[in-house]
Order: structure tokens, then sequence, then C-alpha cells
């Protein structure tokens, strides 16, 4: 300081001998850079004013006890322990407040805190520090490139420059340290403006000499686990730390332990305190007297035995009805051992009848493999005994017993059990015994083949969520004795959804039927209240209709043919809903019912035309099957008057005996003149033995001589006749004249005398005889 006001003097001094009559004002020194909680002096030079000044601190007016005048021209401003990082000085005029000059204040902080260490490469073995490493603080504001140099001296040497960096640590070989002496460190901060060195700070070798990480191993036992480890530096006393924690859990704390060693002494611990059949991870450090601690050693993972402290073995048993021979299964349950324990356990059982039990009776053990055992007893009172033995020792044994047949009515039980759920909790509470108890058992199952079961202080507990139908039994508990267990009505602990939604699709052209099911995979599902369907045109607007609950199935209606749909049915209960799988289905181009009414139609109308048609080939085959007559096989003769129908007739019998003789008559003038009646006097009688009479159609009725017989001649050839009546293409022969015909008929017959009555119109009668041809 003092070196400093001098050169300020002398600097001043040479001002004002190189010109006393400059006007100059000015603040020196300019801008300045002082260590945090330093003192300074600045000084305004006032030449260019009369009067007295005044100085500001960052716009403030400083305290004028601060403030002194060296001489007309000159104030000095002290400051002291000055902590501001960057303050603003200016010196004013008192009478007209102007600004004669200003500079800016900026603080820096010099390292601190330095700390060092001799470490060596090789964790493995002992041997001579390898690295020599110093660490140290210090705040940059605002950060700027500082160069640091750490410098070392020992009482016989000098200060020697022995690492430089740029952060604030730095390495260097040990080989540089003198390991027999204590040792002074200083780190100098250098910036561009201004340099400072940190306080010297004195070393000891063994104080900051670090150890080699220990050696480690871990032994569990059933009691405790045993922790074991070499170190360095025998030589001396140094202390110890012990870690250890859960290895499942990362997030778990850990445990440490602090352990002196004296000299010439490995570490060992023992714990007592930790879960059974748990991983845990241990590891350890050590340090010397005032040194830095050592590197952790590899961590050791190790399986926890079964903690025989920590393990209570707890017995029940659930008690069926008697079969018919009397014989009960005992369904026996305990406390599980945490699979995670490696040892060998076994389980045996054995039951005895209290009045044996109470004569010293031993009866043969069943050995059970797991958690769960069936055991088989009588009508009587039972205890049942279960031991626990790891490797062929016991570890922890228990007992409960069994009550006769017939006693559980005689025995305390509880009453006015309620269940309830909360939040997916099962609570569970009843009103207490009458009697003292030490506890309750409450047991329970959701399908009467596994049992589950714990035991309670207090008239009321919870039980988890399985969301399962329960059957709960709570049973008394006395010293040695039991109760007789009160059931509970069943009860889920939480109601799931519906289930899985399952449907069908049974399209038309506009309209589709959608049916669906509902399977739950839970006993306890929630009941559906409503459904609702989902349905539109594939990647188009959705449409919903609501469902009843009671229904499963929906028509939907005015859809359009030939077109792709999507469904989804929903399922809404009150405690969730279940949605099914979207569905894609197509409808039909044309209605069914169309198709079934034409197909209808078409049928009948085949059916109808087959009919007609098997009708027209039936009539047509009768009508080529019935005889036709052929008139190139008749006969052509001339019918008697009525008159002389009796006698002998005329014409020879027909072929076909079934039809008359005289089957058809042909009249010309049948609308005309009505014809007589047909004689019938053929009797059988030879054709020449009758009478006829003959009448020409020309001419009239002709007399038939009656001594001469009539004949009657049968044309059975086409050479009989010579022309055809009426036309040239009637079937049918005619005579030519009435001579001709008499004629040939009187050659035949021979004329038999009749007596003419009266005169008769003459009518042509034509006669077809035999028209039908044989065989």
């Amino acid at each position: 300081m003092f070196l400093f006001l001098a050169l300020f003097i002398l600097a001043a001094t040479r001002s004002m001998c190189k010109g006393q009559h400059d006007n100059n004002c000015k603040v020196v020194p300019e801008d300045p850079y002082i260590e945090v909680g330093s003192d300074t002096e600045i000084v305004c030079q006032t030449s260019c004013v009369s009067g007295k000044i005044f100085w500001t601190l960052n716009g403030k007016r400083t305290d004028e006890s601060q403030s002194s005048a060296v001489n007309s021209s000159h104030t000095v401003l002290t400051l002291r322990n000055f902590t501001r990082q960057r303050a603003t000085l200016e010196c004013r005029s008192a009478n007209t407040h102007l600004v004669l000059g200003g500079t800016t204040i900026q603080t820096y902080l010099k390292p601190s805190n330095i700390s060092c260490v001799l470490d060596r490469e090789d964790q493995s073995r002992e041997s001579s520090p390898d690295w020599f490493t110093c660490n140290w603080q210090h705040e940059i504001d605002p950060p700027q490139k500082i160069n640091y140099t750490v410098l070392y001296n020992s009482p016989r040497t000098h200060p020697a420059e022995i690492c430089k960096s740029q952060i604030t640590n730095c390495t260097t070989p040990a080989g540089k340290i003198r390991c027999f002496s204590n040792i002074t460190i200083t780190v100098r901060a250098e910036a561009d403006t201004w340099k400072a060195d940190s306080d010297p700070r004195e070393f000891h070798p063994f104080h900051i000499l670090k150890m080699i990480r220990p050696q480690l191993l871990v032994t569990p036992s059933s009691d405790h686990v045993l922790v074991k480890w070499n170190r360095s530096s025998l030589s001396r006393k140094c202390g110890c730390e012990v870690k250890y924690s859960k290895a499942v859990d990362k997030g778990a704390p850990s445990v440490l332990r602090r352990k002196n060693l004296s000299e010439n002494s490995n570490g060992e611990d023992t714990i007592e305190k930790w879960d059974s059949c748990s991983n845990y991870t241990f590891s350890v450090r050590c340090a010397l007297d005032k040194a830095p601690w050592s590197d952790w050693s590899e961590n050791k993972t190790v399986l926890t035995k079964l903690n025989k402290r920590d393990f209570k073995l707890r017995l029940w048993r659930k008690v069926a009805e008697p079969e018919g021979n009397g014989v009960r299964k005992v369904h026996a349950m305990w406390t599980e051992i945490p699979s995670t324990c490696q040892d060998t356990f076994t389980y045996t059982i054995k039951v005895t009848p209290y009045t044996e039990a109470m004569a010293g009776v031993n009866y043969t053990d069943t050995s059970c493999d797991s958690s769960t055992c069936d055991v088989y007893v009588n009508q009587d009172a039972h205890r049942m005994r279960l031991a626990v033995l790891r490797n062929e020792s016991l570890l922890v044994e228990d007992s409960v017993c069994v009550p006769a047949v017939g006693e559980s009515e005689s025995l305390t039980q509880v009453t006015d059990i309620q269940t309830s759920t909360r939040e997916g909790v099962l609570l569970v509470s009843w009103k207490a015994s009458t009697e003292p108890v030490t506890g309750y058992m409450i047991d329970w199952t959701h399908d009467g083949n596994q049992y589950y079961w714990k035991e309670s202080n207090c008239t009321n507990t919870t039980l988890p969520d399985h969301k399962q139908p329960y059957n709960i039994t709570v049973t008394p508990l006395f010293d040695d004795e039991t109760g007789h267990g009160t059931q509970a009505l069943q009860i889920c602990s939480r109601v799931g959804d519906p289930g899985d939604v399952t449907i069908q699709v049974h399209p038309d052209a506009k309209s589709a039927l959608v049916s669906w099911n509902v399977k739950s995979q839970e006993a306890c599902s929630g009941v559906v209240v409503n459904y609702t369907v989902f349905y539109g045109i594939q990647n188009g607007p959705q449409l919903n209709v609501p469902v009843d609950g009671t229904e499963q199935f929906i028509s939907l209606k005015n859809l359009n043919p030939d077109t792709y749909y999507s469904v989804q049915v929903n399922a809404t209960a009150l405690t969730g809903t279940a949605t099914s799988r979207e569905t894609l289905f197509q409808t039909k181009r044309f209605d069914p019912q169309l198709i079934t009414a034409v197909g209808v139609s078409g049928s009948i109308v085949i059916l109808l035309v087959l009919s007609f048609g098997v009708c027209c080939a039936v009539r047509w085959h009768k009508f080529r099957e019935k005889p036709v007559p052929n008139p190139a096989f008749s006969s052509l003769a001339l019918w008697p008057a009525p008159s002389h129908q009796e006698g002998t007739c005329p014409f020879q019998p027909f072929s076909n005996p079934t039809e008359s003789v005289c089957d058809k008559v042909y009249t010309g003038e049948t609308q005309r003149t009505p014809t007589s009646p047909l004689a019938t006097g053929c009797d059988g009688i030879p054709a020449c033995d009758q009478t006829g009479e003959y009448v020409d159609p020309a001419t009239g009725p002709a007399l038939v001589d009656p001594v001469e017989p009539v004949e009657t001649q049968h044309l059975a050839s086409p050479d009989d006749s010579t022309a055809l009546l009426p036309s040239e293409n009637s079937p049918y022969r005619s005579q030519s004249s009435a001579e001709n015909s008499a004629s040939k008929f009187n050659k035949q017959c021979k004329r038999v005398p009749v007596k003419q009555t009266e005169k008769i119109a003459p009518v042509t009668v034509y006669v077809t005889l035999d028209m039908l041809q044989q065989g």
C-alpha cells in the first residue's frame, strides 16, 4: 500500500511539474482489478475546477468520511474490504455536479481449498506413489481464460513450477515430489489483466497418501454375515467403511459401518441385520489418518441365508366334511419359505389323537414337499404338528389342533361378519367373540381347491385384490386351541369389465343381422347395462344404434346393396366398457327374397308347362291308339223302307262281333226327311232268303220282285263302284245309276213278293259296313 502511495505521489508531482498551469481533471488508477475483500484508494485530480468534490459509487453518493483532500487539486477515496464484483466510481463537482472523472473497479478471487493426493496406478499391490494430483476451487465471473501454475517447495528447495493447467486440477508424476518431508503447494492464477496466488498449503506426505483399495471376502451364515478384507499400509493405523445394500433394489439406501483398525491388522465386521434369502452387495474402503479415502473395493454380491430369528413359522388347517367311513381330509397350510432360499428344506407332519398324545404314543410322520399338504384323520380330536428341517437339522416347528366331529358346535365363534369393497380392496370385519382370544385366522378360497390365509390381532382386515369371488372364513384363536370358523357370504373384491365381445354378421341386400356374444374371462364381471352398435360404410361416417342389455342382436336396415360396411359393438356395464373387434362385411347384390320369389314362380311355370305337355302327349297317344274307320274297306247298300224291313236281312254280318250289324247309317236327306228306324229282322237266316225293297235315288222307289229272293252284294273291292260320292276326293263309293245297282243287286238275291201299301219318298241312304282294317 505504501509503495502504491509513493508511486502515486511521484506521478502527481511530475504531473504538477510538467504543467502546473494545465487544467486537467481525471481519476486514477483507471479500471483497476483488486482482490475481493481487499482495500484500495482512488485519486481524483481536480485541476479543472475549483471548490469541493464528492464521489458516487454505482450512482449513489459515498460517505464523506471515506474521502480526504491531499491538496487543492487531489482528493483520495479509500475503499475498505471491497467485495463488490464490479462497481463504477465517479468524481463530481460539488457546485455543478458535473462528472470530473471516473473508473470501473473489478474484483477477482484467488484459488482456494487446495487438496493434493499421492496415488498408485496399480491397485492390486502396494508400491511407491506414481502420481501427484492437486485440486482447488476458483470462482471466475465473468468467465475468462485463466492459466494456472502449481508451485512446489520444501524446506530444502526453492519454489518451483511442477504443473500447469487451464482447469482447476493438475496431475504430475510423483517423482517431482520429495515424499520424506512436508511439502508446500501454491496455485497461481493469471489472466490478461491480473494475477493472483493462492495461500500456501503445507502437506505431510502420509496425510496425502491414498491407500490401495482393500481385497474383500463375504461369507453368509444362518444368523449373520461375516465381512473380511485385507488392506495396505499395515504399519499405520487407518479407518475403514463397510457399505452394503440390497442388490435387487437400486434405490435402496446403503448402510455404512465405520471400523478403525490398528497397526498390522486387517479388517473384519459381523453384520446381523439383514433380510433372509436376499441378494446383498458389499464393498469396503479405507484411509490413513487425515488422508483421502481409497477407492471402493470390488462389489461382492451374496445371497443371505434364512435367518431363524426373522422367520416365524405359522401352521393352519382346513378340515373337510367327514366321508361315509368317518374319515376327514385335513388340508394343512403353513408359512412359505422364500423360494430364493437355496438351502435344502424338508417338511414333516405328525398327526396324533389327543388321547394318545397325552399317553405318549408316536405316529408315523408324513413328508410334504411344499407349503401345503393333505392328511387324513378320523372323527376324534387331533393335534397336528409341523417340523421344518434345514440340511436335516430342525429349524422351526409349530402345531395346531383339529377339533372332533360334533365338537365345533360348542366352540367359540365370531359373529356378524361384514364384507365390503373400496378402491379395489376387500374389507372384512366381524364382531369379537365373548371369550378372550390371542388372535383371529382368516382363510379364503376362490375355487375351493387353493386356500389363502392370514392372521390378525384385530377384528378387521384387508384382503388383496384378485378380482375373483371370495369364500371367507374367520376362526378365533386361543392359546393351544381354535374356535369354530364362521363363513361370510361370497363377495367379489372388484367387478371387472363385461368381458370379450364377439360378433357375427349375416348380411342381405339392404339389411344385415348382427348378433354378438359376451364371454367373460373372469368370475367377477360387470353386468351389461346396454350395448351400442357402431356401423357405417368403410372409411365413411359412423352411425350408432343403442340396444338394451337383455338383447344380443339387431337388424340393420336401409343398407346399400353390394357395399362394404364395418360394424363394432360396445358392451357397457357399471364397471367399465368392453369393445369388440371391428368386423367388415359386404351386403349382397340382390335381395334373397326376390330371388326366392322368382325361383318359386319359375318353378310353378315350369310345372304348368310340363303338366300341359304331358296332358297333350297323353291325349295324342290316346288319339293315335284309337281305331279310325277306313272308307276303303266300306260296303254300300240301299236301306229298305220300313214297310219292307221284315224278311231276310240283305247285309252280310260285320266281322266285328261286338258291334251291331247295322253300325251307322248316313242319310243324304237327313235334314229334310226323317229316316225310318232300322228293321231288326236279321236272325241268322241266309241273306238270299230275306226280302227287301230297293229304292233308286234317281227314279224313286223300285218294286222288288216278291217271287225272286233279294240278294245283297258286298262291294269288297274298288272295282265294284264306278263313281265317288259326293266328289272325286270323297273316300266313299257311289253307284252311278239305279240300273247298275239294281242289276247287281238282282243278281245276288231273288226277289220276294212284298205287298206295297203306300208310296214312300225316295231317300238316299249310305251304310258303312266293316270299314275297320282287319288284323
